[in-house]
Order: structure tokens, then C-alpha cells, then sequence
């Protein structure tokens, strides 16, 4: 495999790039990750089965969405390609910690906030489906958004698991209850990060940054909310993100909507306690 990507990594740096160190980096659930050197130039690799091409080429597609909005700061994809039995995708590399600082972290907060006010759009959607993890990830244009997100988000996930024989409430149901809970809210497009979780955010050398992106254009809370799942952030992080672009009214009984379709996709990846926390948020949706 490591032969194949050197190749790959060589034709398109336009010189022979030999593989003299390859360190395995923690961190990711699905994919293995590693910075590799010939000594001088270092890259991120990331490597998974050869049929996670389609994962990797959309994730590139994201990165390059951001990358536009000279927002955030996102690294640089090098190249996409797959070998015989693998699939892998490089980035530039660059020493990365969790946000620790309180000053980067309201810088992020900022840098999010412009990202949300990047752009005209008029729907929401994207052009081209991707993956919530390895999860495919519908983006069909729709006009509306308690139709988009109650179906192709909720719904989605949803039935998802009840292919798997899963049954966490009555789906056409609870599909109307979101539709219903939605149907007054009408953000603004803006272009989201799509799975801002802590682990998906650090801080570098030239400050923070943003990757694994699964980007679609929505309801900028989406982006909020999931920074309160898992881990959470800085509470500086919020309070640069509201000195640019404050949170709307309601936002506090919104995010627990927008938070069960990453739940919900936890339950798909890896079942176990997610079900249960799943099953308490959903209780928690038709009591409010």
C-alpha cells in the first residue's frame, strides 16, 4: 500500500517522494490516520477500505467548500486515490492540539460566525450527497426547512434503523412532530461545517482550525448545537460567535432537534448507550 501512495504522492508533487517516516496519529473512529515525511515535506494520510473512496471524495469536496469562504481555516487537500485494496486521502500536515486557549477558541468562534455569513443561498441543500461519518448523507435541494431537515435528516436516520430493526418511536409521526416544531423557522442558508463536534476543531501553529467537514447549506444552529453534544467548547468560543452573529429566539428548545440527528446517527454507526440517550431525546422532543 505505502509503495502505491509514495507513487501517487510523487506524481502529484512533480518529484520522487520516498516514505522515510510513518507515525500513526490517534483520534479518528472510522479511518486510520498518519503523518508521514521523506524527511523534509510531512503529510496528513488518512487510509480506510478501498470502498470508502466516495467518503473521502466528498470529504475533499467539503474541504474545498470551506476553503472558498477564506473563513475558516481548513487544511489543504493534496490528493484522493485509492490502491488495490485501500483508499486514502492526504492534506497538508500540521501539528495539531484540542482548543485549549481561550483566545483561539473565541477566535474560532468568530471565524464560524463569518463562515455563516458567507454567501447567498437561497435553499438548502448542497450539490452533491455526502457522509455523516460513514453514513450517507442526502442533500436534495428543498426550499423549505422543516421539510428538509424532518426528512432528510430525522426521517432519514430513522428509517435507517429500522431497516436494521430498530424501533425508537413511529416515524411518519414523529417525521409530522419535527415538521410541526420547525415550520415557523425559516433561517437564512448558511453554508455549515456539518459535523462540528470538539474532536473535529483544534488549534495549530497559525491558530485554529476546522476538518472533517460534511458540508450542506442549513440552519446555522445545526453548527452550534453540535459543539454542545460531544465535549462541548469554551464558553469564549460562544461568546466570539455571538459578537459577530447572535443566536436567535428559540434556539435552546431547537438544538435538541437539531442534536438527535447526530444521535440518531451515532445509533446507526455504533448502537449501544447512544440508543438509549437517542430514546431519552426524542421522549424529550414530544414532551416539549
Amino acid at each position: 500500500m505505502w509503495p502505491a501512495i509514495a507513487q501517487q504522492l510523487s506524481d502529484v508533487l512533480m518529484f520522487n517522494y520516498q516514505i522515510q517516516e510513518k507515525r500513526p496519529l490517534s483520534g479518528g473512529d472510522i479511518s486510520h490516520s498518519y503523518m508521514v515525511s521523506d524527511g523534509s515535506e510531512r503529510y496528513f494520510v488518512k487510509v480506510n477500505d478501498k470502498a470508502c473512496l466516495p467518503q473521502f471524495l466528498a470529504e475533499e469536496i467539503s474541504l474545498k467548500a470551506l476553503k472558498e469562504t477564506t473563513t475558516l481555516f481548513v487544511p489543504e487537500v493534496v490528493l484522493v486515490g485509492q490502491t488495490k485494496e485501500h483508499a486514502f486521502l492526504i492534506l497538508n500536515y500540521l501539528p495539531t492540539k484540542p482548543l485549549e486557549h481561550a483566545h483561539t477558541s473565541r477566535e474560532f468562534g468568530i471565524q464560524l460566525a463569518k463562515l455563516h455569513l458567507w454567501g447567498e443561498q437561497k435553499q438548502y441543500g448542497f450539490d452533491e450527497d455526502n457522509y455523516i461519518g460513514t453514513t450517507l448523507q442526502p442533500n436534495q435541494w428543498a426550499s423549505k426547512w422543516h421539510l428538509f431537515f424532518a426528512e432528510q435528516r430525522i426521517g432519514w436516520q430513522l428509517q435507517l434503523l429500522h431497516e436494521k430493526g430498530i424501533e425508537l418511536t413511529n416515524i411518519t409521526e414523529f417525521i409530522a412532530l419535527i415538521k410541526q416544531k420547525l415550520l415557523h423557522h425559516s433561517p437564512r442558508p448558511a453554508l455549515l461545517h456539518g459535523d462540528l463536534w470538539s474532536g473535529n476543531a483544534g488549534e495549530c501553529p497559525i491558530g485554529p482550525i476546522a476538518y472533517d467537514p460534511a458540508c450542506y447549506w442549513g440552519d446555522r444552529e445545526c453548527d452550534i448545537a453540535m459543539t454542545e453534544l460531544f465535549g462541548g467548547f469554551q464558553s469564549e468560543f460562544y461568546q466570539g460567535y455571538e459578537s459577530v452573529y447572535p443566536l436567535a429566539i428559540g434556539y435552546e428548545e431547537r438544538k435538541h432537534i437539531y442534536n438527535l440527528y447526530h444521535l440518531l446517527n451515532h445509533c446507526n454507526l455504533f448502537g449501544g448507550h447512544y440508543l438509549t440517550e437517542a430514546q431519552a431525546l426524542i421522549d424529550k422532543i414530544y414532551a416539549y
